[in-house]
């Protein structure tokens, strides 16, 4: 667009801003008004900074990637990789995280079984009634009693 296009959109959404500036402050009081005039003297300070020119290339911009991304089977393929990707990432960490709970257990099975271990349900101190400081929890006791019988507290 031309500089006289630009001035006419510019007169255009003042002329307009003005209109409504005066019959808000005609109905709605002196707060209104001032608003309105604020917003009118927006158009002017937009084209004088070059900025209204900025914004219709954003919107331009915008558009013309909306447009690609709608018809393109390009962009449509990048987005169903981009999908795939995502679902990559999210199963290995699920399959990360279920097989670091897997050995966890089976070691806490295994643990009743080594030499010169512990049966779970007996204690050192003989104290009645379980192991000092059980949890209720029975692969937590198992661990406590491992970490006890290694000398770590």
């Amino acid at each position: 667009m031309d500089d006289v296009t630009w001035t006419a959109l510019t007169l255009t959404l003042t002329l307009l801003g003005g209109i409504w500036t005066w019959f808000a402050f005609r109905r709605r009081g002196l707060a209104a008004g001032l608003r309105g005039a604020g917003v009118t003297l927006l158009p002017i300070a937009a084209y004088l900074t070059d900025t209204l020119r900025m914004f219709t290339r954003i919107v331009d911009a915008v558009s013309d990637w909306a447009v690609r991304l709608v018809f393109s089977p390009t962009v449509w393929a990048g987005v169903i990789l981009a999908a795939i990707g995502i679902a990559l990432i999210v199963v290995a960490g699920l399959l990360d995280a279920r097989s670091d709970a897997r050995p966890a257990t089976a070691a806490g099975r295994r643990s009743g079984a080594l030499p010169g271990s512990t049966k779970a349900g007996s204690t050192k101190g003989g104290t009645k009634g379980g192991a000092a400081g059980s949890t209720g929890d029975k692969e937590l006791d198992e661990i406590e009693a491992l970490l006890r019988r290694r000398g770590i507290s």
